[in-house]
């Protein structure tokens, strides 16, 4: 095995159109790193402090600041729209298409920015900050949807981890901005930061109106001349190619065979065998929250402010920098390693890291050298959550599960992550602050994370499965035949759906190596078969 990521020679066509398109479409990551990353750094700025504060009083610098309920109000808005959002993209995603449905996303995402552009108190600011959230949690779940079904399976743990790649940059342009413009006395300040959304905007729409509809979208809609169209641009393939009619065929083969065992309805995702590949993207998205790094992406700057470093801003830049570069190693090892051993090493080297924050934080709360310290082991804490949970986490999520009930079961983990983005984001500043009716955990808060990151290593050895290699619809075999996540490394698929189909093996009572047997049996016939017909002279 070589070290740079190539298409294997086998594989007929090229796969440039389809890792271009992916890549374009993650740029709506751009969206919700920004949105998410702006707000930190507003809730700083002692102009908006003074403009949209009711009265009182921060008593960490005696001056006028939003109250520590109205934070979490105005921090948390954003996740509650996103929840809603996230749930409302799988009618969005099935009834106007993935590539339609990110185009109205983004054009309820551009009612939020423009509302929040315009306020100057706190209950316009916090209705901008809902539409803005509600438009990021449909592009959210419909991205690494469009982008699994899309690409070539030999790269598509990479292309869909720069999804998460864009949310980082965007995290990190809103650190710039917000930098640049903090000391600004007027409504600059922060309508900068919040207007220059809009660009963003622009680009997703524009380009959305360009690219193709997923073929496995145009074939759950029983448009198959239409899929075969789709999948020759990302191809580059003629519509009569075998290995296009071939990739079609399986695609069409595994949905049949998919709805000969039930519905796709809600109530269906709640049942075996769909429950378990439930369970475990929505347990992967609420994991991933109780990391804690968006304790440190929403709540940085106030925190590093209130341990006593000197520039809180430069170090969420600095922090942001480190989330950016370290996504690379990740886009890289998750096509090399395999998505199981990487999520394994960051949850542990996550675990290590928040131990030594929580500890040097709690033991040496007013010392420079602890200051140091604790930035260092941010960093690195970073580096092992943007190398291995942060895009892994939306790759899994994107392809375990079946196409009939792909863009439900995505919404809902979808939807999971931000409850928790949500309830992390509410809850923090009564967790940390000091003051009557709040915690104080002030760096003890880390142990909290650190805990969660232990058992994000046990779930990751009993329910994660490797899907490195494997194509959307081996996906399925996988699950119908490994039973144990930790037996899933050595799992090679061996069925074809067409073959089932043509030789009706499918049956909803029957396991898949049931129905593979069958089939074996009926193809050893037919050969018998043919080889008693008598030669004609």
């Amino acid at each position: 095995m070589g070290i740079m990521l190539k298409k294997p020679e086998h594989v007929a066509g090229s796969a440039a159109p389809a890792i271009i398109v992916g890549l374009f479409v993650a740029f709506g990551g751009v969206l919700f790193g920004y949105d998410t990353g702006t707000i930190g750094g507003i809730l700083a700025m002692q102009y908006w402090r003074d403009l949209f504060s009711t009265g009182y009083i921060n008593p960490d610098d005696n001056l006028k600041d939003v109250s520590p309920s109205q934070s979490s109000e105005i921090v948390s808005l954003l996740s509650a729209g996103t929840f809603f959002g996230a749930l409302t993209a799988a009618p969005l995603g099935d009834s106007l298409g993935r590539r339609w449905g990110m185009i109205v996303s983004t054009g309820v995402f551009t009612l939020g920015v423009i509302l929040q552009t315009a306020a100057t108190a706190i209950p316009l600011f916090v209705a901008g900050r809902f539409f803005a959230g509600y438009g990021v949690g449909l592009i959210s779940a419909l991205i690494p949807l469009y982008q699994s079904e899309t690409a070539p399976k030999w790269i598509r743990g990479a292309i869909v981890g720069c999804y998460q790649l864009a949310i980082t940059i965007g995290l990190l342009i809103a650190a710039i901005v917000n930098n640049s413009t903090k000391d600004r006395q007027d409504t600059g300040c922060y309508r900068i930061p919040v207007a220059v959304q809009f660009a963003w905007a622009i680009i997703l729409v524009v380009g959305m109106l360009i690219l193709p509809e997923t073929p496995r979208f145009y074939i759950k809609q029983g448009e198959n001349e239409r899929a075969a169209r789709s999948l020759s641009r990302l191809r580059r393939l003629e519509m009569d190619h075998p290995a296009l009619v071939e990739e079609l065929a399986e695609i069409q083969a595994n949905h049949e065979y998919e709805l000969s065992l039930g519905t796709s309805t809600y109530i269906e995702c709640f049942r075996p065998p769909l429950l378990k590949r439930l369970a475990t993207g929505c347990l992967l998205q609420a994991l991933q929250q109780l990391t804690g790094v968006n304790f440190i992406f929403y709540y940085g700057t106030q925190f590093f402010k209130n341990s006593g470093i000197s520039n809180p801003f430069t170090t969420t830049v600095i922090t942001n920098v480190v989330n950016v570069v370290s996504t690379f190693p990740g886009l890289y090892l998750i096509e090399k390693w395999g998505r199981r051993p990487l999520l394994l090493l960051g949850a542990v080297g996550m675990f290590v890291c928040q131990m030594i924050v929580a500890s040097v934080g709690t033991a040496l709360p007013d010392s420079q050298v602890a200051n140091k310290v604790l930035i260092a082991f941010v960093c690195v804490y970073i580096y092992f959550f943007a190398s291995s949970w942060g895009p892994i986490a939306w790759v899994v999520t994107g392809e375990i599960f079946p196409l009939k009930s792909r863009a439900k079961c995505l919404s809902m983990t979808t939807a999971t992550n931000w409850l928790l983005n949500w309830a992390i984001a509410y809850a923090t500043p009564y967790l940390v602050n000091p003051g009557k009716g709040n915690a104080n955990l002030g760096a003890k808060v880390f142990f909290v994370w650190g805990g969660f990151c232990l058992i994000c290593a046990f779930f990751v050895w009993s329910l994660i499965y490797e899907t490195k290699g494997l194509s959307l619809e081996q996906v399925d075999e996988l699950y119908a035949k490994c039973s144990k996540a930790w037996q899933s490394k050595g799992f090679r698929p061996t069925i074809s759906f067409q073959e089932v189909k043509e030789l009706g093996g499918a049956s909803r009572h029957a396991s898949l190596a049931d129905i593979e047997a069958d089939v074996g049996r009926k193809k050893s016939v037919a050969h018998v078969g043919e080889s008693e017909k008598p030669y004609e002279v």
